[in-house]
């Protein structure tokens, strides 16, 4: 049996019919850039998140980028985030201006280590971007209280966490401004980049409108140096007839999630926590295994596509080497970089191709175990 990592055919081909209607409604409507589509489905999520503004942009990436400009980080500031995160994160930070500042994540569930931010804090570190890894949630309440007590901004990458909770509230509320990936893989996924900002804050909801816009205050008139950042149309509409899914879509993903986590108890297979606070959106399921590349190859074997998030933390790329970091700087995020192993956890999978995985992890765990109890 061959177990996709994800198959968006599946998806397109449940709601095929709301597709079309959408996208032969933006066609039919003759608005192709902001307007009706973009303002309703920002009304549409805000609602479904319970934040008072959201703000549609290109990409996740870029989300980031706005955030920080909105809240006025730039040139000369320090912004602080997790090592263990993906490339993206750090593309968000740079391209507002500011320097990449980096703090380890917490060895129990591979979040942002509280503490860690603290150490890192220096007179130019003006904001902090916690990363919600793969639908997990990073300790809100400690951040907010450490961001509050050093005045500095917070700034959720929510990238992998659409529909996650933290206490009672959903991710992309904790923070001054929050940033939202819908690349097509993302629980709630566009078909084509797409991102979103959200804030409470109404004055940061119109500066990123403005930014996101070339800095326009009104047609032809710019108050400040913006971007072409806009949610497209299409996507928009793409997103409206995903979203009344969504919930029912993370709820098949958190009953996959917990097969898994029945199934490889005493297994040999750790998987990182999720604190009791965290309803975790499982958009991805990763687990950490001492011999990965061994117990990969063999679910390749046997037709189980499992994936690395992500193979080298922040500070051992080549292209952030400029800020003097080295080898052995944090620990954690090397040490779950070496050993993360992604699994197949999309709301599409069947029944029996979540059997196949659990038997293949749990053969290729044991096999390797084996192999190792006879070369000593």
């Amino acid at each position: 049996m061959n177990v996709p990592f994800g198959d968006l055919t599946r998806e397109v081909a449940e709601i095929r019919e709301p597709l079309n209607e959408a996208v032969n409604r933006v066609i039919e409507s003759g608005w192709f850039i902001l307007g009706p589509e973009v303002e309703a489905f920002e009304e549409e999520f805000a609602r479904w998140l319970g934040v008072p503004h959201v703000v549609g942009v290109a990409s996740g990436t870029e989300a980031i980028t706005l955030a920080l400009k909105a809240l006025g980080v730039g040139e000369g500031d320090e912004v602080i985030t997790v090592a263990n995160t993906c490339f993206p994160t750090a593309a968000g930070i740079i391209g507002c201006g500011a320097t990449v500042r980096l703090a380890d994540c917490d060895q129990d569930t591979l979040m942002l280590a509280p503490e860690s931010v603290e150490r890192a804090i220096t007179d130019r570190t003006k904001a902090i971007v916690p990363v919600h890894l793969y639908g997990n949630c990073a300790d809100m309440n400690q951040l907010r209280s450490l961001a509050k007590r050093h005045e500095l901004f917070l700034v959720e990458d929510c990238a992998q966490a659409v529909g996650a909770q933290i206490f009672e509230g959903s991710a992309g509320i904790f923070g001054d401004a929050n940033a939202f990936s819908f690349y097509p893989t993302k629980n709630l996924g566009a078909y084509g980049d797409a991102g979103c900002v959200t804030t409470a804050s109404s004055e940061t909801a119109e500066q990123l409108r403005s930014i996101r816009n070339y800095g326009y205050l009104q047609r032809d008139l710019s108050v400040q140096v913006g971007l072409n950042s806009r949610l497209d149309p299409m996507q928009a509409a793409i997103l409206r007839t995903k979203l009344p899914n969504l919930a029912a879509w993370n709820q098949r993903r958190k009953s996959v999630a917990l097969r898994y986590i029945e199934a490889f108890d005493n297994h040999g297979v750790t998987i990182p926590k999720t604190a009791e606070y965290v309803q975790n959106a499982y958009h991805l399921f990763p687990v950490l295994l001492d011999n990965r590349e061994e117990v990969r190859s063999q679910l390749q074997e046997r037709g189980v596509q499992a994936l690395i998030h992500y193979p080298t933390p922040l500070h051992l790329q080549p292209a952030l080497a400029g800020l003097g970091y080295q080898p052995g700087d944090f620990p954690n995020s090397e040490w779950a970089c070496e050993h993360e192993l992604s699994l197949p956890i999309f709301p599409h999978i069947e029944d029996q191709e979540v059997d196949w995985v659990i038997e293949s992890v749990c053969q290729a765990a044991a096999s390797v175990r084996n192999g190792e109890d006879d070369s000593r």
